[in-house]
């Protein structure tokens, strides 16, 4: 009767190497908007450049919370990690695109 209490408590943790791990309150967010950086980088640069920003900035709240007990955030900082990763890719390719269309309507419209 007592381990159908166990499966029942959610106070548990199921992995005993985590511990009393928290969840950095961004890092689930960084990560999708890192994903939507790169899934939308290439409509003219616009959404991806935004989606990376906002997810860099978040990136950098949830570092300086990471540093203030990193044994603490060390699963969820990972999450954040590779969101923060997806961000400077799509960033990097959304500044490309943005700047190839600037050049392209810049030309087009001096070409007249």
């Amino acid at each position: 009767m007592s381990e159908n209490k166990d499966l029942l408590d959610l106070s548990i943790t199921t992995n005993s190497n985590y511990g009393n791990q928290k969840s950095l309150p961004n890092a689930t967010a960084t990560l999708v908007l890192g994903i939507c950086s790169l899934a939308t980088c290439w409509v003219y640069g616009v959404p991806g450049l935004i989606c990376g920003i906002i997810a860099l900035s978040l990136h950098q709240k949830d570092k300086r919370t990471f540093q203030t007990n990193p044994k603490a955030y060390e699963v969820s900082f990972k999450t954040a990690k590779a969101g923060f990763i997806c961000a400077i890719i799509g960033t990097s390719i959304s500044a490309l695109w943005f700047l190839l269309f600037g050049v392209a309507i810049i030309g087009t419209l001096l070409g007249r």
